[in-house]
C-alpha cells in the first residue's frame, strides 16, 4: 500500500510553499514522523515529517520547486520491500506510456476537504453539484458538505474539467483529505488522459495523506418486494425532502425511476409518481421462479430505515446534552401586538422600497429583546465551570430551519445595531444560512436564542436551550383575537386585537423564576408601547 504525502498549509494565509531540501532518497526507509523534507513559506522554514512508516517510493517535486498547498509532492510505500518499491516506480508499460503522455498536457489541481473552523476536523459530502467530465469555473460551487457546524458550499479552487471524484456522496472524510481532481486542460484529450484506467487489484492503491482513508457512511439495504429469492437492493439515492414525501404517501423508492444525475430520485420523479405518471422500476418477468413471499409483519406500509444525516445526528447530540445539562423552566407571555401590527403595514412597502430589505416582525421583537437583555444581563449569561460568565455583548442566535435540519446564524453586538442594522443582519444570516453560504463563524458564540415556530402557525411552543445559552425565547403565531380592554376611569370594552405568545425557556441553575418574569414583562412592555423610529 502507498501513501501520498501532501505540500502542507502552515496558516490560513498560506498558499504555497518552496520544496527547499529532501532530507531522504529515493529508496530509503522513512519511518512515521520522522523529517521528510523541508519547505520555506512567506511565514516559517519547517521539516515536514513523513505521515507513515515505509520506504520513500518516488519524489515528485524537485527542490527548489514551488508548489501549491495540498499538491502531492511524494509517494510512500508503507511495503518496504523492494518489489513494492519497484511496482510503484514502475508501472506497467501501457499505464506508463498513458501517465507520459498525460503528465505534460493535464496539469491537475486537487480539491480538498476545507477546515471550516478551527475546531472542525471532518466533514461529510453531502451532494456532488458537477459530475466527471463536466466543466466547472473557478469559484463556482462543486460540492457541498455538511459539519459540526455549519452546510456549506464549496467552490472550485480553478477552471477547468472535473476529472475525478475520489470521495462519495454520503462519505466523511477528514480536512484536507484529497476528495476531487480538476484538468486545468478543458479539452477532451485532456479530460480522457485524467480517467486513465486504475492499476490491476494486485497493484498497491494510493491512500491519501497525512489523514485517514473516507468512511463512507452506507444506506441500509430494503428488501426488494419483487425479488423472491431474499435479495437486497440498496436503498435508492433521494434527498430528505424526497423521502418525506414518499414517506407520507406510503410511495416505495425503489420502485421509483430517478431522473436525476446517478439515478438520484427528484422531487419531481415522486410527484410524478403520485400523480400517476412517472416510470417505474420494471419487476422481473412473471415467469422468473419465485420462492413463496412470507406474510409481512405490517402489510400496509413498507418499512424503511434511514441512516440519520449529519446534521440530524448533531441536533440529536445538542438536544439530549442540553436536557441533561440544564434544568428546563418555560414561562409563557401573550403580547398585544396591534401597534406593530400597524406600524408595519403602514410602513413596509416604503421601509423595503427605501433599504432594500423587507420588513418583517423579526427585527421588532430582536430589538425587544436586546433591550430588556441590557437591563437584565442574568438573562444573557452563562454558567460554567462553577462560576457566572456576563457577557460583554449581546450576541443573538437566530434559529432558521431548512429543509434538512435546522441551523443558528449569530447576530454579533446586536446591542450596537440600528433597528434597520438588525433587520438587514438578520434578512442576511437567514438568506446564507439556506443557501450554505454560511462560515462557521457566523454560526456560533451567541449568547440568546430567537426561535420563530409561528411561521408554521403554533400557538405556542416550549423550546430547548441552546447550549451554552441560559435562556431562549419561542415566537408562536401571530392571531386576532377579542380581547378585554379597560380605560383609565375602569371601564371595559372587547376589541380585536392582534395577540402573540411568547415563551421564554430559562436555566433554573442561573435563573430565578422572579428574574424571568421581570425579564419578560419588560419585553412586552417595550412592544406593546412600541414608540422607536424604524428607519
Amino acid at each position: 500500500m502507498s501513501t501520498d504525502v501532501i505540500m502542507p498549509q502552515m496558516g490560513e494565509s498560506i498558499f504555497e510553499g518552496t520544496l527547499t531540501k529532501w532530507l531522504k532518497k529515493t529508496g530509503e526507509r522513512v519511518e512515521k514522523d520522522e523529517p521528510l523534507f523541508e519547505i520555506s513559506t512567506d511565514k516559517v522554514d519547517a521539516e515536514i515529517p513523513s505521515p507513515v512508516a515505509g520506504v520513500l517510493a518516488e519524489i515528485k517535486v524537485p527542490e527548489g520547486a514551488t508548489v501549491q498547498i495540498n499538491c502531492v509532492v511524494a509517494v510512500v510505500s508503507e511495503d518496504g520491500s523492494p518489489a513494492a518499491v519497484a511496482a510503484i516506480a514502475a508501472p506497467s508499460p501501457a499505464l506508463a506510456q498513458a501517465l507520459t503522455q498525460a503528465a505534460p498536457q493535464v496539469p491537475q489541481v486537487p480539491v480538498v476537504m476545507p477546515q471550516m473552523g478551527e475546531s472542525i476536523t471532518e466533514g461529510t459530502i453531502t451532494k456532488w453539484l458537477k459530475q466527471a467530465g463536466e466543466r466547472v469555473e473557478k469559484d463556482e460551487p462543486l460540492f457541498e458538505i455538511s459539519t459540526d457546524k455549519v452546510d456549506a458550499e464549496i467552490p472550485s479552487p480553478v477552471a477547468g474539467v472535473l476529472a475525478e471524484i475520489k470521495v462519495p456522496e454520503g462519505a466523511t472524510v477528514q480536512i484536507n483529505t484529497v476528495v476531487a481532481l480538476i484538468s486545468e486542460d478543458g479539452s477532451a484529450a485532456a479530460v480522457a488522459a485524467a480517467t486513465v484506467p486504475p492499476p490491476a487489484p494486485s497493484q498497491a492503491l494510493p491512500k491519501v495523506a497525512p489523514l485517514a482513508a473516507p468512511q463512507v457512511v452506507p444506506q441500509a439495504p430494503l428488501a426488494d418486494p419483487q425479488a423472491g429469492d431474499g435479495r437486497l437492493r440498496p436503498s435508492p439515492r433521494s434527498s430528505p425532502l424526497v423521502r418525506r414525501i414518499a414517506k407520507e404517501n406510503h410511495l416505495d423508492l425503489t420502485r421509483i425511476a430517478g431522473t436525476g444525475a446517478g439515478g438520484r430520485i427528484t422531487k419531481e420523479d415522486v410527484l410524478s409518481s403520485l400523480s400517476g405518471q412517472g416510470a417505474e422500476i420494471a419487476a422481473p418477468p412473471a415467469s422468473a421462479p419465485q420462492a413463496p413471499l412470507p406474510a409481512p409483519e405490517v402489510p400496509q406500509m413498507q418499512q424503511q430505515v434511514q441512516p440519520l444525516t449529519r446534521m440530524r445526528a448533531i441536533i440529536a447530540q445538542r438536544m439530549v446534552e442540553s436536557k441533561q445539562i440544564s434544568p428546563h423552566v418555560h414561562t409563557v407571555y401573550k403580547v398585544d401586538m396591534t401597534r406593530i401590527v400597524r406600524l408595519r403595514e403602514r410602513e413596509k412597502a416604503r421601509f423595503e422600497q427605501q433599504n432594500g430589505v423587507k420588513l418583517t416582525y423579526m427585527p421588532f421583537i430582536a430589538a425587544a429583546i436586546v433591550e430588556a437583555l441590557a437591563k437584565f444581563p442574568i438573562v444573557n449569561a452563562s454558567l460554567r465551570d462553577g462560576s457566572i460568565h456576563y457577557h460583554r455583548g449581546i450576541h443573538l442566535g437566530i434559529a432558521v430551519a431548512l429543509e434538512w435540519g435546522l441551523i443558528v446564524p449569530v447576530v454579533k453586538n446586536a446591542e450596537e445595531r440600528s433597528f434597520l442594522g438588525l433587520a438587514r443582519a438578520i434578512a442576511d444570516l437567514a438568506s446564507r444560512a439556506r443557501s450554505k453560504k454560511l462560515t462557521p463563524e457566523e454560526a456560533e458564540g451567541s449568547t440568546f436564542t430567537l426561535t420563530n415556530s409561528g411561521i408554521f402557525g403554533d400557538e405556542f411552543s416550549m423550546p430547548i436551550i441552546n447550549q451554552p445559552n441560559s435562556a431562549i425565547l419561542s415566537i408562536s403565531g401571530l392571531n386576532k383575537e377579542p380581547v378585554v380592554l379597560t380605560d383609565a376611569e375602569g371601564n371595559d370594552t372587547i376589541a380585536i386585537r392582534s395577540m402573540q405568545h411568547f415563551c421564554l425557556g430559562f436555566d433554573h441553575r442561573l435563573i430565578d423564576g422572579a428574574d424571568a418574569c421581570k425579564f419578560m414583562s419588560e419585553f412586552k412592555r417595550k412592544l406593546e408601547g412600541w414608540d422607536k423610529q424604524i428607519g
